[in-house]
Protein backbone atom coordinates (compact mmCIF):
# COMPACT_ATOMS: atom_id res chain seq x y z
CA UNK A 1 0.00 0.00 0.00
CA UNK A 2 1.40 3.40 -0.99
CA UNK A 3 1.84 6.09 1.63
CA UNK A 4 1.91 8.87 -0.98
CA UNK A 5 -0.59 11.63 -0.31
CA UNK A 6 -3.29 12.26 -2.87
CA UNK A 7 -2.84 15.91 -3.92
CA UNK A 8 -5.63 18.30 -2.99
CA UNK A 9 -6.44 21.70 -4.42
CA UNK A 10 -9.27 24.13 -3.78
CA UNK A 11 -10.97 27.34 -4.74
CA UNK A 12 -11.26 29.70 -1.79
CA UNK A 13 -13.86 32.41 -1.52
CA UNK A 14 -16.84 33.68 0.49
CA UNK A 15 -19.36 32.67 -0.78
CA UNK A 16 -18.06 29.95 -3.09
CA UNK A 17 -20.93 27.60 -3.99
CA UNK A 18 -21.42 29.37 -7.34
CA UNK A 19 -17.85 28.73 -8.55
CA UNK A 20 -17.35 26.68 -11.70
CA UNK A 21 -13.70 25.99 -10.87
CA UNK A 22 -14.45 22.59 -9.29
CA UNK A 23 -16.16 21.58 -12.55
CA UNK A 24 -13.13 22.69 -14.57
CA UNK A 25 -10.45 21.00 -12.50
CA UNK A 26 -12.61 17.96 -11.77
CA UNK A 27 -13.06 17.40 -15.50
CA UNK A 28 -9.32 17.55 -16.12
CA UNK A 29 -8.52 15.24 -13.21
CA UNK A 30 -10.91 12.63 -14.63
CA UNK A 31 -9.76 13.14 -18.23
CA UNK A 32 -6.10 12.57 -17.42
CA UNK A 33 -6.68 9.89 -14.79
CA UNK A 34 -4.88 11.88 -12.11
CA UNK A 35 -5.43 10.85 -8.49
CA UNK A 36 -6.37 14.12 -6.87
CA UNK A 37 -9.27 16.23 -5.68
CA UNK A 38 -10.35 19.85 -6.17
CA UNK A 39 -12.93 21.25 -3.78
CA UNK A 40 -14.65 24.54 -2.90
CA UNK A 41 -13.65 26.03 0.45
CA UNK A 42 -15.83 28.76 1.93
CA UNK A 43 -13.53 30.73 4.23
CA UNK A 44 -14.76 33.92 5.88
CA UNK A 45 -12.43 36.93 5.67
CA UNK A 46 -11.74 36.92 9.41
CA UNK A 47 -10.53 33.30 9.21
CA UNK A 48 -8.31 33.50 6.13
CA UNK A 49 -5.05 34.53 7.80
CA UNK A 50 -5.34 31.68 10.30
CA UNK A 51 -6.58 28.92 7.99
CA UNK A 52 -4.65 29.46 4.76
CA UNK A 53 -1.17 28.54 6.13
CA UNK A 54 -2.62 25.29 7.50
CA UNK A 55 -3.68 23.93 4.12
CA UNK A 56 -0.26 22.51 3.07
CA UNK A 57 -0.19 20.33 6.21
CA UNK A 58 -3.58 18.92 5.19
CA UNK A 59 -2.26 17.77 1.82
CA UNK A 60 -3.19 20.77 -0.31
CA UNK A 61 -0.76 21.60 -3.11
CA UNK A 62 -2.45 24.83 -4.16
CA UNK A 63 -5.60 26.88 -4.44
CA UNK A 64 -7.43 29.34 -6.59
CA UNK A 65 -8.62 32.48 -4.87
CA UNK A 66 -11.71 34.53 -5.65
CA UNK A 67 -13.75 37.34 -4.09
CA UNK A 68 -13.20 38.69 -1.46
CA UNK A 69 -9.72 37.26 -0.83
CA UNK A 70 -7.69 38.13 -3.95
CA UNK A 71 -6.04 41.16 -2.36
CA UNK A 72 -5.79 39.79 1.19
CA UNK A 73 -3.76 36.72 0.19
CA UNK A 74 -1.03 39.06 -1.03
CA UNK A 75 -0.35 39.90 2.63
CA UNK A 76 -0.21 36.22 3.62
CA UNK A 77 1.91 34.78 0.79
CA UNK A 78 5.64 34.25 1.25
CA UNK A 79 6.46 34.94 -2.41
CA UNK A 80 4.59 37.00 -5.00
CA UNK A 81 5.17 36.98 -8.75
CA UNK A 82 5.90 40.24 -10.55
CA UNK A 83 2.60 40.21 -12.42
CA UNK A 84 0.59 39.66 -9.23
CA UNK A 85 2.47 42.53 -7.62
CA UNK A 86 1.67 44.89 -10.51
CA UNK A 87 -1.97 43.79 -10.69
CA UNK A 88 -2.30 44.03 -6.92
CA UNK A 89 -4.17 40.75 -6.50
CA UNK A 90 -3.60 37.00 -6.71
CA UNK A 91 -5.90 34.27 -7.97
CA UNK A 92 -3.55 31.28 -7.94
CA UNK A 93 -1.58 29.95 -4.96
CA UNK A 94 1.01 27.19 -5.06
CA UNK A 95 2.10 25.57 -1.79
CA UNK A 96 5.77 24.65 -1.79
CA UNK A 97 7.02 21.46 -0.12
CA UNK A 98 8.34 23.53 2.78
CA UNK A 99 4.91 25.09 3.28
CA UNK A 100 5.77 28.45 1.74
CA UNK A 101 3.00 30.05 -0.31
CA UNK A 102 3.63 31.43 -3.81
CA UNK A 103 1.00 33.87 -5.07
CA UNK A 104 0.41 34.50 -8.76
CA UNK A 105 -2.21 36.12 -10.95
CA UNK A 106 -3.19 34.20 -14.09
CA UNK A 107 -6.29 36.25 -14.98
CA UNK A 108 -4.45 38.33 -17.58
CA UNK A 109 -2.82 35.21 -19.00
CA UNK A 110 -6.25 33.59 -19.31
CA UNK A 111 -7.68 36.67 -20.99
CA UNK A 112 -4.94 36.81 -23.64
CA UNK A 113 -4.96 33.06 -24.32
CA UNK A 114 -8.74 33.15 -24.74
CA UNK A 115 -8.46 35.81 -27.44
CA UNK A 116 -5.60 33.99 -29.17
CA UNK A 117 -7.54 30.74 -29.25
CA UNK A 118 -10.75 32.37 -30.50
CA UNK A 119 -9.09 34.78 -32.96
CA UNK A 120 -5.81 33.09 -33.97
CA UNK A 121 -4.75 35.88 -36.33
CA UNK A 122 -5.05 38.65 -33.70
CA UNK A 123 -2.13 41.04 -33.75
CA UNK A 124 -2.08 42.96 -30.44
CA UNK A 125 0.26 45.59 -31.90
CA UNK A 126 -2.12 46.49 -34.70
CA UNK A 127 -4.17 49.20 -33.03
CA UNK A 128 -6.24 50.60 -30.17
CA UNK A 129 -8.02 48.71 -27.39
CA UNK A 130 -11.03 50.15 -25.57
CA UNK A 131 -11.51 48.81 -22.05
CA UNK A 132 -14.67 49.28 -19.99
CA UNK A 133 -14.26 49.21 -16.21
CA UNK A 134 -11.58 50.03 -13.65
CA UNK A 135 -11.85 47.28 -11.05
CA UNK A 136 -9.61 44.32 -10.26
CA UNK A 137 -10.40 42.53 -13.51
CA UNK A 138 -9.49 45.67 -15.45
CA UNK A 139 -6.08 45.77 -13.78
CA UNK A 140 -5.34 42.22 -14.96
CA UNK A 141 -6.56 42.98 -18.49
CA UNK A 142 -4.57 46.22 -18.73
CA UNK A 143 -1.40 44.53 -17.52
CA UNK A 144 -1.77 41.75 -20.09
CA UNK A 145 -2.60 44.08 -22.99
CA UNK A 146 0.42 46.25 -22.26
CA UNK A 147 2.58 43.17 -21.82
CA UNK A 148 1.76 41.83 -25.31
CA UNK A 149 2.40 45.20 -26.92
CA UNK A 150 -0.95 46.93 -27.45
CA UNK A 151 0.20 50.46 -28.34
CA UNK A 152 -2.82 52.46 -27.16
CA UNK A 153 -5.61 51.77 -24.68
CA UNK A 154 -8.67 53.93 -24.09
CA UNK A 155 -10.00 53.27 -20.60
CA UNK A 156 -13.47 54.32 -19.52
CA UNK A 157 -15.31 53.82 -16.24
CA UNK A 158 -18.48 55.17 -14.69
CA UNK A 159 -16.30 56.75 -11.96
CA UNK A 160 -13.64 58.61 -13.90
CA UNK A 161 -11.31 58.95 -10.91
CA UNK A 162 -10.83 55.18 -10.74
CA UNK A 163 -9.84 55.07 -14.39
CA UNK A 164 -7.39 57.93 -13.85
CA UNK A 165 -5.82 55.99 -10.97
CA UNK A 166 -5.19 53.05 -13.30
CA UNK A 167 -3.71 55.35 -15.92
CA UNK A 168 -1.35 56.72 -13.29
CA UNK A 169 -0.42 53.16 -12.25
CA UNK A 170 0.09 51.75 -15.74
CA UNK A 171 1.49 54.62 -17.76
CA UNK A 172 0.95 56.87 -20.75
CA UNK A 173 -0.17 54.23 -23.23
CA UNK A 174 -3.52 54.50 -21.43
CA UNK A 175 -5.93 57.37 -22.14
CA UNK A 176 -9.03 58.00 -20.02
CA UNK A 177 -12.40 58.77 -21.64
CA UNK A 178 -15.57 59.84 -19.85
CA UNK A 179 -18.21 57.13 -19.59
CA UNK A 180 -20.69 59.43 -21.34
CA UNK A 181 -18.34 59.59 -24.33
CA UNK A 182 -17.41 55.89 -24.33
CA UNK A 183 -19.41 55.15 -27.45
CA UNK A 184 -17.38 57.69 -29.44
CA UNK A 185 -14.17 55.81 -28.63
CA UNK A 186 -15.33 52.69 -30.44
CA UNK A 187 -14.70 54.13 -33.89
CA UNK A 188 -10.94 53.98 -33.20
CA UNK A 189 -10.96 50.49 -31.72
CA UNK A 190 -9.50 47.22 -32.94
CA UNK A 191 -10.34 45.47 -29.65
CA UNK A 192 -13.14 46.20 -27.16
CA UNK A 193 -13.18 44.60 -23.71
CA UNK A 194 -15.88 44.69 -21.03
CA UNK A 195 -14.39 44.03 -17.59
CA UNK A 196 -17.47 45.21 -15.68
CA UNK A 197 -20.40 43.18 -14.34
CA UNK A 198 -22.78 45.02 -16.68
CA UNK A 199 -24.66 42.51 -18.80
CA UNK A 200 -24.24 39.72 -16.25
CA UNK A 201 -27.34 37.79 -15.20
CA UNK A 202 -29.12 39.91 -12.59
CA UNK A 203 -27.30 43.11 -13.62
CA UNK A 204 -28.37 45.83 -16.00
CA UNK A 205 -27.00 46.07 -19.52
CA UNK A 206 -24.01 48.26 -20.29
CA UNK A 207 -26.06 51.01 -21.92
CA UNK A 208 -23.17 52.36 -24.02
CA UNK A 209 -24.09 53.18 -27.66
CA UNK A 210 -22.41 50.60 -29.90
CA UNK A 211 -23.02 52.29 -33.25
CA UNK A 212 -19.31 52.97 -33.66
CA UNK A 213 -18.30 49.30 -33.74
CA UNK A 214 -16.63 48.45 -37.03
CA UNK A 215 -16.77 45.24 -39.03
CA UNK A 216 -14.11 42.79 -37.86
CA UNK A 217 -13.36 44.43 -34.50
CA UNK A 218 -12.72 41.94 -31.70
CA UNK A 219 -15.22 42.34 -28.85
CA UNK A 220 -14.48 40.44 -25.64
CA UNK A 221 -16.69 40.19 -22.57
CA UNK A 222 -15.36 38.81 -19.29
CA UNK A 223 -18.94 37.94 -18.26
CA UNK A 224 -19.85 34.29 -18.91
CA UNK A 225 -23.32 34.18 -17.35
CA UNK A 226 -24.99 34.55 -19.76
CA UNK A 227 -22.49 33.27 -22.27
CA UNK A 228 -23.86 35.56 -25.00
CA UNK A 229 -24.24 38.94 -23.34
CA UNK A 230 -26.09 41.86 -24.85
CA UNK A 231 -22.75 43.38 -25.82
CA UNK A 232 -21.64 40.25 -27.66
CA UNK A 233 -25.03 39.80 -29.35
CA UNK A 234 -24.97 43.36 -30.72
CA UNK A 235 -21.32 43.05 -31.73
CA UNK A 236 -22.02 39.83 -33.59
CA UNK A 237 -24.89 41.46 -35.48
CA UNK A 238 -22.45 44.17 -36.59
CA UNK A 239 -19.98 41.63 -37.96
CA UNK A 240 -17.50 41.80 -35.10
CA UNK A 241 -15.46 38.83 -33.89
CA UNK A 242 -16.74 38.00 -30.40
CA UNK A 243 -14.92 36.35 -27.49
CA UNK A 244 -17.02 35.15 -24.55
CA UNK A 245 -15.87 35.07 -20.94
CA UNK A 246 -15.92 31.31 -20.41
CA UNK A 247 -12.62 30.83 -22.25
CA UNK A 248 -10.84 33.20 -19.88
CA UNK A 249 -12.09 31.17 -16.91
CA UNK A 250 -10.74 28.00 -18.51
CA UNK A 251 -7.38 29.37 -19.63
CA UNK A 252 -6.61 31.08 -16.32
CA UNK A 253 -6.98 27.69 -14.66
CA UNK A 254 -4.31 26.02 -16.80
CA UNK A 255 -1.12 27.23 -15.02
CA UNK A 256 -2.43 26.27 -11.60
CA UNK A 257 -3.50 22.79 -12.68
CA UNK A 258 -0.11 22.21 -14.31
CA UNK A 259 1.80 23.30 -11.19
CA UNK A 260 -0.35 21.30 -8.79
CA UNK A 261 -0.96 18.08 -10.70
CA UNK A 262 1.97 17.94 -13.12
CA UNK A 263 -0.02 17.93 -16.35
CA UNK A 264 -0.74 20.84 -18.69
CA UNK A 265 -4.43 20.47 -19.60
CA UNK A 266 -6.04 21.23 -22.94
CA UNK A 267 -8.73 23.89 -23.31
CA UNK A 268 -11.07 22.53 -25.97
CA UNK A 269 -14.74 22.28 -26.84
CA UNK A 270 -15.18 19.27 -24.55
CA UNK A 271 -14.19 21.20 -21.42
CA UNK A 272 -16.48 24.05 -22.46
CA UNK A 273 -19.41 21.64 -22.80
CA UNK A 274 -18.61 19.97 -19.47
CA UNK A 275 -18.59 23.29 -17.61
CA UNK A 276 -21.79 24.51 -19.27
CA UNK A 277 -23.82 21.42 -18.35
Amino acid sequence: MSNAKIPLAAVIGHPIAHSKSPDVHGYWLRKYGIPGHYIPLDIAPDDLTDLLPRLPDLGFVGANVTIPHKETVMNIADEITDRATVIGAANTLTFQKDGRILADNTDGYGFIENIRQTVPNWNPKSGTAVVFGAGGAARAVLFSLLDVGVPRIILTNRTRERAEKLRDDFGNRIEVADWADAGNSLADSDLVVNTTSLGMTGHREMGVPLDGLKLGVIVADLVYSPLRTGLLATAEEKGCRVVDGLGMLLHQAVPGFEHWFGKRPDVDENIRKAVLQ
